[in-house]
């Protein structure tokens, strides 16, 4: 579960049991990829791509950031994940999710997100 405790400086939010202080929230447009029969595995940051490793436009969010990320209605959560890749696509607000597998990354399609950027 997800709670939201706002304050004019940012906020604090609590996922699984912890609270997190966050900076700024984003409402993006979430997609999914993933390195399943790709040669390559290495994400613009230089670490392996791996569910927890996001996409973003470091214009918007720098890499390096810790997230939380969550369905912008409350019904799917992504969770804990930190901005280390980079992707001709994602421009603005908008973030590509790391899955395992095709059939993930299908299954996910296109959604709204809500990303805090954590402290």
């Amino acid at each position: 579960m997800t709670e939201v405790i706002e304050n004019g400086t940012g906020g604090m939010v609590e996922y699984n049991g912890n609270q997190y202080t966050y900076s700024k929230v984003y409402e993006m447009k979430a997609t999914a990829y993933t390195t399943e029969g790709k040669s390559w595995k290495r994400t613009a940051s230089g670490t392996i791509a791996r569910v927890g490793a996001v996409a973003v436009d470091r214009r918007v969010i720098p890499l390096g950031s810790r997230l939380l990320i969550k369905g912008s209605n409350g019904s799917w959560m992504y969770g804990i994940a930190v901005a280390e890749d980079t992707g001709g696509a994602i421009k603005g607000n908008k973030i590509d999710l790391y899955f395992d597998t095709y059939r993930e990354c299908v299954n996910f399609g296109v959604r709204n997100a809500t990303v805090y950027v954590l402290d």
